[in-house]
Order: structure tokens, then C-alpha cells, then sequence
């Protein structure tokens, strides 16, 4: 476990320079690339030779900037979590008065995201069984996700007023966030909406 957490910390760390980067790179450029085929054609069908042509370098090129098929692999899920959870900080950083407004954003942010990114969906399913090619890593990257939310959470609610005992704040923001995750692979209303009654729950919950 907490290999575990350590891997999710250096997630969280990660999140806090995402912003920061002003012009894709190159190694950037091939994830996102890698991402559009996997989400299209499949992970079977992604090579490094299919890449190359898709970015416009050569195969070695290719290896020289990620490396082999698992490392690309391992790249474009890191970077997916990457992009989620910056979405979770925002959320906080624009409304650092109201811990209710900042679960509220965060929540609709996260499920607006969520809803046409079928990696993001192969993430959160993983730990459902989902029959996917990538299910070995994705289900290792689930786990990553659900602790990298906590963390993200739980350090951003720390600045806020909350009067509850810390244990009990620890399994109030594992219920916020597992809930939040579960509409992201079982949508039941439009982000807003179920925004709006997550935001209800937390209240309730946070008092």
C-alpha cells in the first residue's frame, strides 16, 4: 500500500506543473497521438511505425523520445490522470472560500471531462472488469487514480474549515470521491446536474 500511495503522491506532484507547460513537446505530441489511435483503432493496432507516420519522425525517433510499446502505454495513462486530476485542483483553486463550490466544480468538471474520453472511461472501468487490452495496466493506473483523487482532495480540504474529526474527513472524501467515479462510468444526468447533487451529499456530509 504504500508503494502504492507514493506512486499516487508523485501523480498528485505531477499535477502541480501541468499548467506550467506552455508548448506540447514532442514526447507530448506522441501521447496525445497514441491516445487518438488507441480510442479509434484499438491498442493492437497502435505501433510504433503507425506513430512515427502519425506525428511525422522516424520509428527510432519514436523509441529515442518514449521507448517501448509498455512505456508508451504507461506514458498515455500517466498523462490521462494527469489532465483529471489538474481538472480536480482548478476546481479548488477557483473557489478557495466555499468547500461546496469547490466539490461542485470539481465534480462537473471531472464528468464533463469524462463523457466523451473513452480512455478516461477504460481507466475507471478497469477496476470493474472491463475487457479491454490495456486491463493489466489500466487496473494498476485505476488504483493510482482513485488514491491520486483522494490526495488531491484531501490536501486541497486541509486550507478549508471543517468540523469533523480526521478520521471521519478520510471517509468522507473516499465516499466523494468513489461516488464521483462512479458517475463517470455510469452517467445517470448531465454533468451539471449530477454536479449539483454530489455537491448536496458533501454538504450533508461535511458538516
Amino acid at each position: 500500500m504504500s508503494l502504492l500511495v507514493d506512486r499516487s503522491r508523485a501523480l498528485v506532484d505531477r499535477v502541480a506543473t501541468l499548467a506550467k507547460v506552455a508548448t506540447p513537446t514532442l514526447r507530448d505530441r506522441l501521447i496525445e497521438a497514441a491516445t487518438r489511435l488507441t480510442t479509434t483503432h484499438g491498442w493492437a493496432k497502435v505501433t510504433m511505425a503507425r506513430l512515427a507516420d502519425e506525428v511525422g519522425v522516424s520509428r527510432q525517433t519514436v523509441y529515442n523520445e518514449i521507448g517501448t510499446k509498455g512505456d508508451l502505454a504507461a506514458a498515455m495513462v500517466m498523462a490521462e490522470l494527469d489532465r483529471f486530476l489538474a481538472g480536480v485542483s482548478r476546481a479548488f483553486d477557483e473557489n478557495p472560500g466555499d468547500l461546496i463550490a469547490a466539490i461542485r466544480d470539481s465534480a462537473r468538471r471531472v464528468l464533463k471531462y469524462a463523457e466523451d474520453n473513452a480512455l478516461l472511461h477504460a481507466v475507471v472501468s478497469a477496476t470493474h472488469g472491463a475487457d479491454t487490452e490495456l486491463l493489466p495496466l489500466l487496473t494498476t493506473h485505476s488504483e493510482y487514480l482513485l488514491e491520486g483523487a483522494k490526495l488531491v482532495v484531501a490536501d486541497r480540504v486541509a486550507s478549508y474549515d471543517v468540523g469533523l474529526p480526521p478520521d471521519r474527513l478520510e471517509a468522507s472524501i473516499d465516499m466523494v470521491v468513489r461516488l464521483v467515479l462512479s458517475h463517470v462510468m455510469q452517467p445517470s444526468a448531465a454533468p451539471a446536474r449530477t454536479a449539483d447533487d454530489i455537491a448536496w451529499i458533501a454538504e450533508r456530509v461535511l458538516r
